[in-house]
């Protein structure tokens, strides 16, 4: 097995700089930088992880990846949901190592691997589960602490903290139909995610109980962004007849679905309702105000964290499935006076 003195030779510099790269202590050059980690790559070396579990130490810090191909660390719901985790981590006397994935599915693996293999943290929270999730599986056949926000689709056990999607858009559904809107569209979250198929089927059953038909065409898929949310609005209003309603699966592309339809001469509310899903904090103050499902964002985070401690302290959890009930905030932006 390669030792740090080898991934020193093979590097051409000392001891002290590898650890310097491994555990980002200090300043090193990107171009010495480089030549370490492609020693280690090399070598195949994975540092501390013998001497850590003979010495029985912890770091105390939690991971959190965040996939940019899913969703953006500049997305406000994100960033509230790392406010509930962060200070619950600090509560709990942990760090968390937040890394960026801009690749491919088997490589943002291979970045979890790296992370469990060298032993930089003690246990993962991993957010958007997805179909068929290679995370989990890696995570589940290596025994390895984590919890996930968001359910599995295959029979898979596991501790995680959900919010019930089927009920928020059917909520959002009924508030729709009891105004009077009958042909409502629905922007959808990106098909891979787990919680976009529960939210879909929300809308269709909402459409089945109250005798409307489904109408393949009212469906778009969005991908979390507000530029998403506008051109999937654009798409929406080029249909004959357009939509007299629209649940969007993020407050963020609702945002971007409202400024479709101004761009258009439309108002939301008065022209066309619209209803988000989260209620981000700025939810309340956009033009209109959005109405919104609200998800506790923040205590979701907070949840992880601890669920996550609880596990790593060797205790049992009272709860391993968590799933949190939505709730309806009606604002300006699905009223006809609004």
């Amino acid at each position: 097995m390669a030792t740090i003195k080898d991934v020193a030779k093979l590097a051409g510099v000392s001891i002290a700089t590898v650890s310097y790269v491994i555990n980002n202590t200090k300043p090193v050059s990107p171009e010495t930088r480089r030549r370490v980690l492609e020693a280690i790559a090399k070598l195949d070396y994975h540092p501390n992880v013998i001497a850590r579990s003979l010495q029985g130490r912890r770091t105390n810090t939690i991971g959190f990846v965040i996939s940019s191909q899913v969703r953006r660390l500049s997305d406000p719901f994100y960033l509230e949901l790392i406010s509930g985790i962060a200070d619950e981590a600090a509560n709990q006397g942990f760090h968390i190592l937040f890394s960026i994935c801009p690749a491919e599915t088997l490589e943002e693996v291979e970045l979890y691997r790296e992370l469990v293999k060298t032993g930089r943290v003690d246990g993962l929270i991993i957010p958007d589960t997805r179909l068929n999730d290679p995370r989990l599986t890696f995570l589940l056949e290596e025994d390895f602490p984590f919890v996930t926000f968001g359910r599995s689709d295959k029979e898979k056990d596991f501790p995680y903290v959900d919010v019930d999607g089927f009920t928020g858009i059917y909520l959002a559904m009924e508030h729709l139909i009891s105004s009077g809107h009958s042909r409502i569209a629905f922007i959808g979250m990106p098909s891979e995610l787990v919680c976009a198929g529960h939210r879909l089927n929300g809308y269709k059953a909402a459409l089945s109980e109250y005798n409307l038909p489904f109408d393949q065409n009212l469906v778009v898929e969005g991908d979390l962004t507000q530029q998403g949310g506008y051109r999937a609005m654009r798409e929406l209003l080029a249909l004959e007849p357009p939509p007299d309603a629209v649940v969007v699966c993020s407050d963020l592309m609702a945002f971007g679905a409202i400024n479709a339809l101004r761009e258009q001469g439309l108002k939301a509310g008065k022209d066309i309702a619209v209803v988000g899903f989260d209620d981000i904090p700025m939810a309340a103050h956009f033009n209109p105000p959005l109405t919104t499902i609200h998800q506790p964002i923040y205590e979701i985070g907070s949840r992880l964290i601890k669920m996550l401690t609880t596990i790593l302290n060797g205790d049992e959890l009272e709860e391993k499935h968590i799933i949190l009930e939505p709730s309806l905030v009606v604002r300006q932006s699905s009223i006809s006076n609004g």
